[in-house]
């Protein structure tokens, strides 16, 4: 863990930032940083968050991010912080170990920024994208088996299922019958070989984007296990936050939204008539959230003119009340997860 704290909002972590934070103003809105309040940025990436955060008020931010590539770039905006900033690199599903480990006793904001960033995405080595050739990796940690090993490795059905319930791609199973097919005779090693079968194997116009998309997102999501990290952020994120406290989490394709929507709804009771309940029905646990403002917020025509990746995004908030954190949540980690065929008798 690294203590320092922010300068200017317009200066990046270890030169300029690439990756532009969006819906930046929404979430210092949903935020409120005020003089010495506590609030964690879960995805510190090129720092913007974070950096509009100290720029905002006298607050202090946790900032986490499991790249190391992102902890190191970070280093100069904590040299130069005057110890509100602590930069530390963990996943962010391990958010309330990390306000526990600093002693602190509770936070007065958490915000989570979900997906790949435009860093991972610009540098080839990373894996990341196929827009230049490089190695099939994808991991955020550099650590643990790669793009490549899930590919070479993986059973037909398994890499079917990840790329429909990932990827949402509709010719999942014609791409795992080739992908275990063609590593029979070499196997996949590189972000162009992968995406040329692909390109191969899907129906598309020049103007569409590239069929590929969909199966590195798949592969990226399984590899880092994005979004079982997702539901352990927001249950974890509930244990941490003061009562008060606002969780603003923007989202950037269905998948993310669909689990951060249910979260918010089960826990802040939104469909449930507890009055309405039939006979030797369980009463449902009371709300830990309370939703704030219309949801979801979607940015405007300006912004996405300005930074076209903001085009999907999707900021959803919830403020944290009284009732005591409820933990795992089975319903929701389901979303997470990947059909069970064994356990189906398939």
């Amino acid at each position: 863990m690294t203590p320092g704290s922010g300068d200017e909002a317009t200066r990046a972590a270890g030169g300029p930032a690439r990756h532009v934070p969006v819906l930046l103003d929404e979430v210092l809105e949903a935020l409120a940083p005020r003089a010495g309040s506590h609030i964690l940025d879960g995805t510190f990436g090129a720092g913007g968050y974070t950096r509009a955060l100290l720029a905002a008020a006298e607050t202090r931010v946790i900032a986490l991010d499991r790249d190391p590539t992102a902890i190191a770039n970070g280093q100069e905006l904590v040299a130069a912080s005057a110890g509100r900033l602590t930069l530390v690199k963990t996943r962010f599903s391990r958010l309330d170990e990390v306000v526990e480990d600093l002693g602190l006793d509770g936070l007065d904001g958490v915000t989570l920024d979900i997906g790949v960033s435009s860093m991972q995405l610009d540098e080839a080595i990373r894996g990341f994208s196929f827009r230049n050739d490089g190695p099939l990796d994808m991991r955020m940690e550099n650590a643990g088996p790669s793009a490549a090993d899930l590919v070479n490795e993986a059973s037909e059905e398994r890499l079917a299922d990840i790329l429909y319930y990932y990827g949402e791609e509709r010719l999942a199973r014609k791409i795992a019958r080739a992908l275990v097919n063609d590593r029979k005779a070499k196997p996949f090693t590189s972000t162009r070989q992968l995406a040329e079968l692909v390109g191969r194997l899907v129906p598309h116009k020049p103007t569409e984007i590239h069929p590929a998309t969909r199966t590195f997102q798949a592969l990226r999501i399984a590899v880092n296990d994005e979004l079982g990290e997702l539901v352990s952020a927001l249950v974890a994120a509930e244990k941490a936050l003061k009562p008060g406290g606002r969780l603003a989490v923007v989202t950037f394709h269905s998948l993310e939204d669909r689990i951060v929507k249910q979260f918010f709804a089960a826990r802040s009771g939104r469909g449930q008539a507890r009055s309405r309940l039939l006979p030797g029905e369980p009463v449902p646990p009371p709300p830990t959230f309370d939703l704030v403002g219309r949801q979801p917020v979607a940015p405007g025509e300006e912004e996405t003119k300005r930074n076209p990746r903001a085009r999907s995004a999707k900021l959803r908030t919830g403020e944290r009340n009284e009732t005591p954190a409820r933990g795992a949540d089975d319903a929701i980690r389901a979303l997470a997860a990947l059909p069970d065929h064994e356990r189906k008798g398939r």
